[in-house]
Order: C-alpha cells, then structure tokens, then sequence
C-alpha cells in the first residue's frame, strides 16, 4: 500500500471524528463532558446546602425577645407589653364601643344590656348556656354539673345565693370573658355577642327559680318543662 492510499485514510478518519454524531470516540468525549458537569454542579450544590445549614443555628429561633406577660426592666413599669395607644382601633372588631367589649363603663359593670332584649337572644343564650356552663353550674345554675358530680369543685349556686342574684348582668359577662377563680377564660371560645346571651339567659334563669305565682303575666299559658340532666 503507497503512501499516497495511507493518507488518503488518514483523512477520512479524521473528517469522520470531526462529523457530529459520526463514530464512537466524538460519543465518549460528549459522554465525558457531561459526566464531569454534573459532577461539578453536584459538588457546588452540596457547598451551597452546606452554607445554608450552618446558617441556621438555635441562635435564630431563640433570639433576644419579648414574650406576652414577661417582665422588663426597660420600661418604667416593668413590663414588655405596652398599653394600647389611645383611640386605637381593633382590626376585628372595628369602632366598637369599649363598653361592649368589657361589660364595663365608668360607673363600673353594666347593669343593662348593650344589646337588645328578644326572645332569640334568650334561645341562644340558653344553648351556649347548655354546652359551656351546665357541665360545672348545671341547667338550673344550682352548681351540681355533671363534672361536680364526679368530683371537681363546686361552683357556688346562680340562683340561691344572694351575692349573685343582686349581681349585674356586666359581671357575668366579665366572668366569661375574663374568667373567676378555677373558671378559666372563655374569650376564645365563645364570641362577644354569645357572652352577652349567656349573661342575659343567667339573669333570666335566676328569675325563674327565685320567681312567684304574682311574677307570672296575666293571661299566660304554663307548660310543663322537658326533662333535662338537672332534673334527674
């Protein structure tokens, strides 16, 4: 074979490794590129979650703060919450009047209702009633609620005790906002307007077990009353 024939086949072999697609040895080197750009992009993610872990130390989570209710030597009386600003609004419950909110107005508790008087009120005062407060004071407010039963501590009577009956209705209504010896808050549990139910439906209920024959409206028809957890 001349030289001539030889270089002739040199060529080709070389046009044939340039040609995209063309032959093995131009797959393997792309094959090797990509291989090694992966390998670098894996090392340089793993650098780069590496940083970002080592940032994140307890020391963000327990920064220096104010927690609600902690003391504070900063400020002149000694606590880190701050009163509101005066004549500030409430994102939830707007423009409201304080009065209705608290149950308290510059003579002290409210011996009226904010809110109108209606048989519906009562109903609903009497539901929330029921699934809130009879489980310790019972339907009848004598205080023998089924947990009193088995043993927690009795609450004193709605209806026979004197110091209760001459109470406001703005006192029980801060009762359940604010909450009263072993009775814990009921502000989350229950909304502002229920509160004011509740504490109209104990008012009433009180009427009726301290009532007499001449509290009764001339013309009124008596039923009897469905049976109910305080009467068995």
């Amino acid at each position: 074979m001349g030289f001539r024939v030889v270089d002739q086949l040199a060529i080709k072999a070389a046009r044939a490794a340039r040609t995209p697609g063309a032959g093995p040895g131009r797959a393997d080197t792309r094959g090797m590129r990509i291989h090694r750009s992966r390998r670098w992009l894996t090392l340089g993610m793993s650098l780069l979650l590496m940083v970002l872990l080592s940032s994140c130390g307890r020391n963000m989570f327990e920064q220096p703060k104010a927690n609600p209710f902690d003391a504070s030597d900063y400020f002149e009386d000694g606590a880190s919450m701050r009163p509101l600003v005066p004549n500030t609004v409430s994102r939830e419950f707007g423009a409201l009047d304080p009065v209705y909110l608290t149950g308290m107005d510059s003579a002290g508790m409210l011996t009226e209702l904010p809110i109108e008087l209606s048989l519906d009120l009562l109903h609903r005062g009497q539901e929330r009633f029921d699934i809130y407060c009879s489980p310790c004071h019972n339907y009848n407010g004598d205080g023998l609620g089924a947990t009193v039963r088995r043993g927690f501590p009795q609450p004193v009577s709605f209806t026979a005790t004197d110091r209760l009956l001459d109470a406001p209705v703005g006192y029980f209504y801060s009762a359940i906002t604010n909450g009263f010896g072993r009775m814990y808050s009921y502000a989350s549990r229950i909304s502002v307007e229920d509160r004011w139910a509740i504490s109209a439906y104990v008012k009433a209920l009180q009427l009726s077990q301290n009532a007499s024959a001449d509290d009764i409206p001339a013309g009124a028809q008596l039923t009897a009353p469905a049976a109910t957890e305080a009467s068995r």
